[in-house]
């Protein structure tokens, strides 16, 4: 099985996925990207690098199993995608705390308030593969625990069911 951990960046898909105990294997895609040079180019605008995702896909193409964490990671053949979610003033918050520039912090915000990450995810995935978990105000263990419980199949999907458009 491959699961998905995905999300507008600061909503906490390696701090949550590093406490997941499951028969998984973890794989940070943006350390795969940047350590294997699977990217087309970089967006000068928003210092980052622009991920080759065929070039993504072809490397994990002989691997299952995998728990995958990145805000990317929807967008890759998953059989469930979990999309953590956090009120768009805490991740602004936390953005411009790890040193993101304003612009950035206010970007990632509006995005995660229009439900960008999680449009693609049901877009791609369909509504019934779908988890949402509000992680706002959740430790770390906890959020690990959500996602454990959707590996395991103890989770009914939940995609629709957090909405912070009140923050336009």
């Amino acid at each position: 099985m491959r699961v998905a951990v995905t999300g507008t960046p600061g909503t906490g898909k390696t701090t949550a996925t590093e406490r997941v105990e499951s028969g998984l294997d973890l794989v940070h895609l943006n350390e795969v990207i940047r350590e294997e040079g699977l990217a087309t180019g970089r967006d000068e605008e928003r210092d980052s690098l622009v991920a080759d995702l065929d070039a993504v896909a072809d490397r994990l193409s002989d691997r299952d199993d995998l728990l995958l964490d990145s805000h990317l990671a929807h967008r890759l053949d998953v059989d469930r995608v979990v999309v953590l979610r956090c009120h768009p003033g805490e991740l602004e918050r936390r953005l411009t705390e790890r040193g993101e520039p304003t612009a950035k912090a206010e970007e990632n915000a509006e995005s995660e308030a229009l439900d960008v990450i999680l449009a693609e995810s049901v877009d791609r995935h369909g509504e019934d593969s779908v988890y949402e978990i509000d992680a706002t105000d959740r430790d770390p263990e906890a959020v690990a625990g959500e996602i454990e419980r959707v590996i395991d199949g103890d989770r009914d999907p939940s995609a629709g069911t957090v909405s912070f458009i009140e923050y336009l």
